[in-house]
């Protein structure tokens, strides 16, 4: 098997049953692939979908919702491929965006995390490679500070904004909506952290890479359009913490200083 498609569904039947067809009935991928779809216990629907409509697709009900990293763990587990692909259920796939990625990957072995260059629906980028942040990250991405001179000029090299987008480089780290990993890297990283219910679990897994020998990549020639619209950090201040994403981005990011505390940064050149 070439490549294992994870695909982690939480209440979103629709967007997860419409990646599917475009996957499988409008992309003639080139290699042997497989497809797992791991429902993270909404219970929505998707099972009879897949069930009905894509009888070929492999599917996981998870008895519980452990998270982001809990459910697409449980789709690596059971994946055969020699890359492993995990991808958000609101994304578009309207080029060879998934080829690009597979063969990056089969041409610099020295690359174990790679990811697309996401771009929105009207063809904008997505900053979806980062430097390592610090102790700044949910202030300037969580409140109205983000819009500070000071928190603008941060998030601006927090998010790479001066790189060249639409080539291939290495990164720090990789935002989790769309990745490929090589299967035997894992081995030596191990899975996603757990620990994390939901964010910073990418950012954790694109640390571990650089730390085990590994390169991260931006596929910046392979794009892939991502629906995705992120609560806005110009919000006021207490509505923004007191938001449910808000809270689990912050004790996912206390959890990731706890446990990254007094160890240096990896090298990423």
């Amino acid at each position: 098997m070439d490549l294992s498609i994870i695909i982690l569904n939480y209440h979103n039947k629709n967007l997860t049953k419409e990646l599917l067809k475009n996957i499988v009935e409008e992309l003639n991928l080139p290699y042997q692939y497989e497809i797992i779809v791991v429902d993270n216990a909404s219970y929505d629907g998707i099972k009879d979908i897949v069930e009905q409509k894509f009888p070929d697709v492999k599917f996981i009900q998870s008895k519980k919702n452990g998270g982001f990293a809990y459910g697409n763990n449980l789709g690596i587990k059971a994946a055969k491929g020699k890359y492993i692909m995990i991808m958000n259920p609101d994304l578009a796939i309207l080029s060879d965006g998934i080829q690009k990625m597979y063969q990056y990957m089969e041409t610099h072995p020295e690359v174990g995390l790679a990811g697309p260059r996401l771009i929105n629906a009207d063809k904008s980028v997505q900053y979806s490679c980062t430097r390592f942040p610090d102790w700044k990250l949910p202030l300037y991405r969580r409140t109205s500070l983000g819009d500070s001179e000071s928190g603008k000029a941060w998030l601006d090299s927090y998010l790479m904004k001066d790189l060249d987008h639409y080539q291939n480089n290495f990164v720090p780290a990789l935002f989790g909506a769309c990745l490929i990993a090589r299967r035997d890297s894992l081995d030596k990283v191990g899975l996603l952290d757990e620990k994390y219910f939901m964010y910073m679990e990418d950012l954790d897994w694109s640390r571990r890479f650089w730390r085990a020998d590994y390169k991260v990549a931006y596929i910046g020639e392979a794009e892939i359009i991502h629906l995705h619209r992120r609560q806005s950090a110009a919000e006021s201040l207490p509505k923004t913490l007191f938001s449910k994403s808000a809270r689990h981005h912050i004790i996912s990011f206390i959890k990731y200083l706890k446990k990254f505390k007094g160890k240096d940064l990896p090298e990423t050149k």
